[in-house]
C-alpha cells in the first residue's frame, strides 16, 4: 500500500494556485528546489508524470490534473481537522443579529465559512427587524448587528447599497389593481417608505395583510392578492421583481450597515466581520 503524503499534495495544490514553482516556494517558505523535489517524489510515487516541462511555463498532465483534484480535497479536510482540534483557544460565544429579509442567500455562507475556521466559537443568529435589533444590540444583548437602513448611525459602517423593489407573484397583476394591496409586518423598515412612495404618488392603496409572519406575507404575495418589497437580490424564490414600467414609484436605495462592539475586536470577531462584509458585498 503506498501512502500520499500531505506535504507533496500541497506542494502540487500550490504550484498550481500559484501557476508555477518559483512563486509557489514563496508561498510554502520553501526553496524552488525543495518544491521540485517533491513534486518528483510525487510522481515517483504513482508512477506517472503529473506535470508537463516541455514548454517555458509549466503545465499539468491528464494524470496532474486529475490528482490536483484529491489533492485539494485531502489537504482541505487535513486543514480542517488540525484547525477543529487546536482552535479551542478561540472558545465562546458571539451574538448575530441580521434583519430576517436578508438571511437569505448571504448568512448560511457566512456562518459556514466562520464555523470552518473557529469551529470552537458558538454563534447564536437573532433574525429580527432592524429597529429591535439596534435595540439589543445597545442593551448588549447582541455582539454584532447587520441593518437595513437609508443612512448609517453613529458606529455603524455601510457595507452594501442596493436598490428596493418591488415583488409581486410570477406573472401577477396585483400591482396594477387600484386601491394598491400591500403586505407588511407591523415593525418593517420599509413599510413607512413604501407609504410615503405611494402617497407621493397619488396612488390609493390598501393594507390588505398586517402581520409579523414573513411566511404569510410571502403566501398573500405569492397568491397575487398583494405586493411587497425586497431588497436586491433577497426576494423570495417564489416572487418576483416587478417590471412596472413606471407605474409604481421608485423607492430609495437601502444600506446594508455593519455595528460591533467598541475598542479591538477578537480574532474570531473580526474574522466574523470581514466575512460578512465581503458576503454582502456580493450581489
Amino acid at each position: 500500500m503506498r501512502n500520499l503524503d500531505l506535504g507533496t499534495l500541497r506542494a502540487l495544490v500550490a504550484v498550481a494556485d500559484a501557476g508555477g514553482v518559483t512563486r509557489a516556494a514563496g508561498f510554502l517558505h520553501l526553496t524552488q528546489s525543495a518544491v521540485s523535489m517533491q513534486l518528483k517524489r510525487l510522481e515517483e510515487l504513482l508512477d506517472v508524470q503529473l506535470l508537463d516541462r516541455t514548454g517555458r511555463t509549466i503545465a499539468f498532465t491528464a494524470h496532474g490534473d486529475q490528482l490536483l483534484t484529491y489533492a485539494r480535497r485531502m489537504v482541505a479536510m487535513n486543514d480542517e481537522a488540525v484547525m477543529r482540534m487546536t482552535a479551542e483557544q478561540y472558545a465562546g460565544t458571539l451574538r448575530l443579529g441580521v434583519p430576517h429579509d436578508i438571511v437569505y442567500p448571504a448568512i448560511p455562507q457566512v456562518l459556514k465559512q466562520f464555523n470552518a475556521r473557529f469551529p470552537a466559537t458558538r454563534i447564536t443568529l437573532e433574525s429580527s427587524h432592524t429597529h429591535t435589533l439596534k435595540e439589543m444590540f445597545a442593551k448588549g444583548e447582541c455582539d454584532m448587528i447587520l441593518t437595513t437602513e437609508t443612512e448609517v448611525g453613529a458606529g455603524g459602517q455601510t457595507i452594501a447599497r442596493r436598490p428596493l423593489h418591488w415583488i409581486g407573484a410570477q406573472g401577477g397583476a396585483a400591482w396594477r389593481q387600484r386601491p394598491l394591496s400591500i403586505a407588511y409586518g407591523r415593525l418593517c423598515t420599509f413599510r413607512p417608505l413604501v407609504v410615503a412612495a405611494l402617497d407621493g404618488a397619488g396612488i390609493a392603496w390598501q393594507m390588505l395583510l398586517e402581520t409579523d409572519n414573513d411566511s404569510a406575507i410571502h403566501a398573500t404575495v405569492s397568491a397575487d392578492m398583494a405586493v411587497h418589497t425586497a431588497i436586491e437580490g433577497t426576494a423570495p424564490q417564489q416572487l418576483t421583481q416587478i417590471d412596472h414600467g413606471g407605474e409604481l414609484p421608485d423607492l430609495p436605495d437601502q444600506l446594508i450597515n455593519i455595528y460591533t462592539a467598541q475598542g479591538q475586536l477578537s480574532e474570531p470577531a473580526a474574522a466574523l466581520a470581514a466575512i460578512l462584509t465581503a458576503q454582502m458585498g456580493q450581489k
